[in-house]
């Protein structure tokens, strides 16, 4: 399929000030917005909510930290209110990288378009999807 990166800007919702500005990969794999525990203290002060455990790419399970509340906001979508996990992660290429999770993607309202290779905004959600 390729890479799908967008540039995000996470910040804390008490803080403003207090924020990320990256580039993010987006991972319809993943269901959280997903940022290396490296990159936790840009954020001040989150109220971490749970830690779970999660699978990763490489099918090693790790633990995260689920944190917030952030304000997620990329590309052309609506900015949404979310959670971040943090995990520990190894730098790619010297760089560490976002995931962008379906979850927030539903939330703003943004679709993968794989003949474009792009993101794309959805004119409604369907809210009864996955009921009997």
């Amino acid at each position: 399929m390729g890479r799908i990166v967008v540039r995000a800007t996470i910040e804390n919702v008490a803080d403003a000030s207090s924020k990320i500005v990256c580039d993010a990969l987006v991972d319809t794999g993943a269901a959280y917005l997903t940022l290396p525990n490296a990159w936790r203290s840009q954020l001040g002060e989150l109220t971490t909510v749970d830690t779970v455990e999660v699978e990763t790419a490489d099918q090693s399970v790790v633990a995260g930290d689920i944190c917030g509340p952030v304000v997620l906001r990329f590309g052309r979508f609506r900015p949404v209110f979310a959670e971040a996990l943090f995990i520990e992660m190894e730098p790619v290429d010297g760089r560490y990288e976002a995931l962008i999770g379906y979850i927030p993607l539903e939330q703003a309202q943004a679709v993968v378009d794989l003949s474009g290779h792009r993101l794309a905004k959805v004119d409604h959600v369907d809210l009864k999807r996955g009921t009997t």
